[in-house]
């Protein structure tokens, strides 16, 4: 007696809709060109406080290159090199620096340290400061540590009601420039109830990387039954974007450092795939992505840009000196 095979699922066939702009931003290229500079420059070892940027790729690459990543200032040998990471450091770190005879690099976003110019300016004006943010997120520290005393960490909507300040006529918000820009708004306005004479900063301070990714990814959320956004479980606007992506309608959407942490299971009854990743994903790794949704029967790839993108800083001051 001979069984019939049991019939075998129909090969899947969808597609993919790939955002643009996605991954790198100018900071991130910027700090890791900063990383590879001073190695190439000087020798390994060099130190870099913190991760230079909050992707587990991108820190194992370079530590295979020579960098090694500490988290205090005191674990750095005395006259060694230190660069300090795309998210910023207080004016304390700079002076612990100094105290240990370090050579430092800096290679603090120039739009981290914009946010840093505009606490110390309000500050010397003597205005309580309300940043947004999130509570130990190392940008975070580092602009608080630009003025402690007329900073307030608030941490959405719900830090608002128990907020005091000195003087109603003298406030200001600031933000961490990696938040959802929804959620960050929703909390000025709240701010704003509190405060009617609540003074906003001269521009936005939410970085344009993170708000063009929110962007590209609310287009894709549109169409897609699932987002899969690439980038760290530890990076602020790459976990910003997987919330964004579910706030604008996206059936499912989910995290992945790599492509093989992606669950078949998400593909079921899939047709259409959002695919984007965080600021400080390299590009490689969504490639990684794609060529595994093409194994999986994804095959056709369509670009979905919101916005295009120029912007490129040069390198830190101590790094262009050498290369003169």
């Amino acid at each position: 007696m001979t069984t019939t095979p049991s019939p075998q699922p129909a090969p899947r066939h969808g597609r993919v809709l790939l955002a643009s702009p996605r991954s790198w931003c100018a900071g991130v290229d910027r700090a890791v060109l900063a990383v590879e500079k001073a190695l190439e420059q000087y020798g390994p070892p060099i130190y870099v406080r913190h991760e230079i940027v909050h992707n587990k790729y991108v820190v194992q690459s370079l530590q295979k290159k020579g960098a090694v990543f500490v988290e205090q200032t005191d674990e750095v040998p005395e006259g060694s090199i230190i660069l300090f990471s795309a998210h910023g450091v207080a004016p304390t770190v700079h002076a612990e620096a100094a105290a240990r005879n370090l050579v430092t690099i800096d290679a603090t976003c120039p739009l981290v340290t914009k946010v840093h110019r505009e606490a110390i300016r309000y500050a010397q004006q003597d205005y309580d400061i309300l940043l947004i943010g999130h509570e130990g997120h190392e940008e975070v520290i580092g602009t608080t540590g630009e003025a402690p005393d007329h900073i307030t960490l608030v941490d959405g909507p719900d830090d608002v009601a128990g907020l005091a300040v000195r003087d109603e006529s003298k406030v200001v918000w600031l933000s961490q420039t990696t938040l959802s820009v929804d959620e960050t708004m929703a909390t000025v306005d709240s701010l704003r109830a509190r405060f009617p004479q609540l003074t906003s900063p001269p521009s936005d301070d939410i970085c344009y990387a993170t708000q063009n990714r929110q962007m590209a990814v609310k287009k894709l959320a549109e169409t897609a039954e699932l987002v899969i956004v690439v980038g760290s479980k530890n990076s602020s606007n790459s976990v910003r974007m997987v919330e964004v992506a579910l706030n604008a309608g996206a059936p499912a959407a989910h995290l992945v450092d790599f492509a093989h942490e992606i669950d078949e299971a998400w593909l079921e009854d899939v047709t259409t795939v959002g695919l984007t990743s965080g600021a400080s994903a390299p590009d490689s790794l969504v490639d990684g992505v794609l060529q595994w949704l093409a194994h999986h029967g994804y095959n056709d790839v369509e670009t979905v840009t919101a916005a295009d993108e120029s912007i490129t800083f040069a390198l830190p001051h101590e790094l262009r000196q050498k290369l003169q």
